[in-house]
């Protein structure tokens, strides 16, 4: 909900369908060439597969022995653009992959790591070294047999972040975004399309027109088009279930862990949140509702003995924090094992003499931006060009400093509010960067933030994610626009979701 902040446009050039990474992603894109463009997401913004990634921006080392280069390179190239975009959200990370006698011979690591380092053109991330990790810290953690490994660069994300900042910085630049608002009908006309969107909260209907429908309903593509268009033949994508364990804190330094299992899938341990350690992801293919993934005992069960087999200490049930569960909408390409299918994106326009509805099918995070400029050169076919490419160059909100600026930007902020404390400072600049001001303001003390829920977040944070994100109730800033829900209790979850609610009728009163 944006609370007046735009007025109803009656027509738009495109209507985005869909509030993940990628239909953000266009939105974005698109307005800033001069579009106009409308977005409606049927729930929250990110809420659906792009809040339940993995946390990375990568080339995907392991597509390598699939022989994915093109994805690879694109996707290697990225890594160092969206960096310099979102310098707050995004950060480097170092990965550690201990050798294993077992799996994968060293001159395959090898070979890979080089292509790793060579095929996207790297310049500012560091290349690949050799560990001794009986003498490196890294090794100290892990199990007696494990006494080399190979460290390189990648970068960690904020998702659901990059989602919100995303559909921001397109609002600024004139699109509409409608959360809580489904595409109910979608019906041909002489210039386009008339939709017919309603609102979750209220049940209103509202009818818009629009040249031209972007599918980009991730899990939901297909509904979309049955549904919504009347396409009944609407089967083309595979859904893959990825699923996370979240830990206390298993290793105190900043790096990574990548880990081969013997089934020759791999996955990740990672630091998380200050205090936390993220492991997954699992690959298996799922039936069903994709709104109701849950992780399966069996998922658990492989992520905690995968990590096990590398860590001197067990992981074990009882470490479990948190879990999460996603559904990757990748297309599909007929392969047997969900862990090989692609995770390249394939954009479809369909039409009659133009291209009236282009699809988004698959794809991944780290691709996002490049998925968007490839579906404006569709656009452009379809109903001629506006602005060129741009957001290459460009900074998403926050973002607005050099990527080695982080630690300065990071310490006058801290200088600036000698009140916060500075895990409170930290989490503050990573998640909003430079417009963390925008609600601390002239701030003297923790008091001038208003009232305090628990964990660092006040009122002044909680009325700027209503009024600037689309935040509408406590998941939305628990664990989307944060992950304090992992520490919150059911009494400060209520007391928020209370304050929200009130403090929403009172904007929606004063809107009237």
């Amino acid at each position: 909900m944006s609370y007046g902040r735009n007025p109803l446009s009656k027509v738009y050039d495109i209507f985005v369908v869909g509030g993940g990474i990628n239909g953000c992603g266009v939105a974005r894109d698109a307005a800033g060439r001069g579009y106009s463009v409308g977005l409606t997401e049927m729930n929250d913004l990110g809420s659906g597969t792009s809040s339940w990634s993995t946390k990375l921006i990568h080339g995907g080392l392991r597509y390598l022995e699939h022989y994915k280069f093109r994805l690879v390179r694109e996707a290697l190239i990225e890594r160092e653009v969206l960096l310099k975009m979102a310098p707050h959200i995004i950060r480097p990370m170092r990965f550690v992959l201990p050798y294993h006698k077992g799996m994968r011979p060293a001159w395959l690591l090898r070979l890979g790591l080089f292509l790793y380092d060579h095929l996207g053109g790297r310049k500012i991330l560091p290349g690949t070294k050799v560990l001794d990790l009986a003498s490196d810290p890294t090794g100290k953690v892990l199990r007696d047999e494990f006494t080399r490994a190979f460290e390189y660069s990648d970068c960690c994300v904020n998702d659901a972040r990059l989602v919100v900042l995303n559909a921001m910085d397109a609002r600024d630049k004139g699109a509409e975004i409608f959360t809580r608002t489904k595409l109910i009908s979608a019906r041909k006309n002489e210039d386009g399309w008339t939709l017919q969107l309603q609102a979750a909260e209220t049940g209103k209907i509202r009818e818009v027109s629009a040249r031209l429908i972007v599918n980009a309903g991730g899990p939901w593509v297909d509904e979309i088009l049955r549904e919504a268009a009347g396409d009944n033949r609407a089967a083309n994508v595979r859904l893959v279930q990825g699923s996370h364990i979240v830990i206390r804190r298993k290793f105190d330094h900043p790096k990574a862990y990548f880990f081969q299992n013997s089934d020759e899938r791999i996955f990740f341990a990672i630091p998380y949140e200050q205090d936390y350690t993220l492991i997954g992801t699992t690959d298996r293919d799922f039936e069903g509702d994709p709104a109701s993934a849950t992780i399966s005992e069996s998922e658990i069960s492989y992520l905690c003995d995968g990590a096990s087999q590398y860590f001197k200490d067990p992981v074990t049930r009882d470490d479990i924090v948190w879990t999460f569960s996603g559904v990757r909408p990748l297309y599909d390409d007929g392969v047997s094992k969900a862990q090989e299918a692609t995770r390249d994106y394939v954009l479809r326009a369909d039409g009659d003499k133009d291209a009236s509805v282009i699809n988004i099918f698959g794809g991944k995070i780290t691709t996002y931006r490049r998925l968007a400029e490839a579906l404006l050169a569709k656009v452009e076919d379809a109903i001629g060009p506006k602005g060129a490419p741009w957001t290459a160059n460009s900074a998403l909100p926050g973002g607005e400093f050099d990527v080695g600026d982080y630690d300065n930007v990071l310490s006058k902020t801290s200088a600036s509010y000698p009140f916060l404390e500075a895990g409170q400072c930290e989490r503050l600049v990573r998640a909003y960067g430079l417009r963390c001001h925008d609600f601390l303001g002239g701030a003297k003390s923790l008091q001038d933030l208003g009232e305090h829920f628990g964990q660092g977040l006040t009122a002044s944070e909680v009325q700027y994610l209503i009024n600037e994100e689309w935040a509408w109730c406590s998941d939305d800033v628990l664990w989307r626009r944060s992950k304090l829900g992992i520490c919150f209790t059911q009494e400060q979850t209520e007391r928020l979701d209370n304050y929200m609610r009130e403090y929403i009728q009172l904007q929606n009163l004063a809107a009237e």
